[in-house]
C-alpha cells in the first residue's frame, strides 16, 4: 500500500454512503481505507460492517476528539503516506492518485492540501489550503470564491486535514497532532511544526473534493465550535511561537482578539468567546507541550514570521475579492 485513508467519523452515517462509495471509485489501487470511528451512537458501525467488508474499521468506546482519533490511525498506517478524509466528503476518482504524485515529488513536503469545493455549489470553493496571519486568525484560503481562481498549485501555511495527504516518516520527527486541541485548528498546529522544522505544505488544485461542512459540529457558529476555536487559538500560539516572537507580535495579537470579540458579540457568542480565551490562558499554563526552540531552526522562524504578516495582508485581499463577488 502507498496510501492508507483515514476518515473519522462520529455519527455520521448519513453522510458515510457518499464518501465511502467514491472511495471505492479510486483509480489508484494501492490504497487502504480506514475508519476510526469516535464512538457513534448511530447505526454507523453496522452499516459499513453490512455494506463495505473492505474497509478496515477500527472502533472506539467514546469521542475521544479529531486528533486522537485520526493519531490512531496514522500510527496503524503501513503505507509511507497517510491521507486524511472527513466523513462529509464526496471525492473524484483521481483524488488520491493526484495528491500522492504531489507529496511524492519531493522529500521535502510534509502535506498538501486538496481543492475543497462547496457540497451543493460544486463551482464555488470551500477551501485551497490554510493561511495563518500576524493577528493570530486562520484562514481558509478561497472560501467562497469561483474555483477558476485556485486553478494554481502554490505553497500553503498549512493543510486542511479534512482533506489532505501527509508523510508519516515526519510525524515521528515532529510529533502527532496534538490531542490536547480535540478538534480546530489541529491542522494548523501540525503544519506549523513541519514548518519550524523546514518542511513544505502545498495546495493541490488538480485533488477534487466536494465538501459539506460542519457535520460533525452541526453548523457555522455553535457554543461549542466557537468556544473551542478561540482556546485553541490561544494555545496554538503560545505553544508554538517563541516567547520573544509573542512579544514582538503582541500588539497585533491582541487587535486580532479584541476585533473578533466584537464580531461574536454581534453574533450573540462574545461571552462564548470569552470563555474560549480564558480556558485558552489555562491550557497554556497547565498543560502545553510548547515546541521547543532551537538555534538552527532560526532561519525558519523568520521565514515563518514574514509569511504571517504577508497572511495578514492576503486575508484582507480575500476578505475584499469576497465581498466584491457577492
Amino acid at each position: 500500500m502507498k496510501v492508507t485513508v483515514v476518515i473519522p467519523n462520529y455519527n455520521g452515517m448519513r453522510f458515510l454512503k457518499t464518501c465511502l462509495d467514491a472511495m471505492a471509485c479510486q483509480t489508484m489501487e494501492e490504497i487502504e481505507t480506514m475508519v476510526i470511528d469516535n464512538g457513534s451512537e448511530d447505526e454507523s458501525v453496522t452499516f459499513i460492517e453490512e455494506n463495505y467488508p473492505w474497509v478496515r474499521l477500527v472502533c472506539m468506546n467514546e469521542n475521544t476528539g479529531f486528533s486522537h482519533a485520526v493519531n490512531e490511525g496514522i500510527q496503524l498506517a503501513e503505507s509511507p503516506y497517510v491521507l486524511l478524509l472527513n466523513n462529509d466528503t464526496e471525492v473524484t476518482p483521481s483524488f488520491v492518485e493526484e495528491l500522492y504524485k504531489c507529496i511524492d515529488s519531493s522529500k521535502d513536503v510534509f502535506s498538501v492540501s486538496s481543492k475543497m469545493l462547496n457540497f451543493t455549489d460544486r463551482d464555488i470553493m470551500d477551501d485551497a489550503g490554510d493561511g495563518y496571519s500576524v493577528i493570530g486568525w486562520q484562514f481558509q484560503r478561497g472560501v467562497g470564491q469561483p474555483e477558476k481562481l485556485y486553478d494554481k498549485p502554490a505553497k500553503v501555511f498549512s493543510a486542511c486535514a479534512g482533506a489532505a495527504i501527509y508523510r508519516k516518516s515526519v510525524f515521528e520527527e515532529i510529533g502527532y497532532f496534538d490531542k490536547g486541541h480535540f478538534a480546530y485548528l489541529e491542522d494548523m498546529d501540525v503544519g506549523y511544526r513541519a514548518k519550524v522544522h523546514g518542511y513544505k505544505n502545498l495546495y493541490c488544485p488538480t485533488a477534487r473534493v466536494y465538501h459539506v461542512g460542519s457535520g460533525s459540529s452541526g453548523s457555522k457558529y455553535n457554543d461549542f465550535k466557537i468556544s473551542l476555536s478561540s482556546r485553541n487559538s490561544i494555545y496554538l500560539i503560545y505553544k508554538n511561537m517563541p516567547i520573544l516572537q509573542i512579544i514582538i507580535n503582541f500588539p497585533a495579537l491582541f487587535a486580532g482578539i479584541l476585533v473578533k470579540w466584537l464580531f461574536f458579540v454581534r453574533k450573540g457568542f462574545g461571552k462564548v468567546y470569552l470563555k474560549g480565551i480564558c480556558e485558552g490562558i489555562k491550557t497554556c499554563r497547565k498543560n502545553c507541550q510548547k515546541v521547543r526552540f532551537r538555534f538552527r531552526n532560526m532561519w525558519n522562524y523568520i521565514k515563518i514570521e514574514w509569511e504571517l504578516i504577508c497572511g495578514t495582508f492576503v486575508y484582507a485581499f480575500e476578505l475584499v475579492r469576497r465581498k466584491l463577488a457577492r
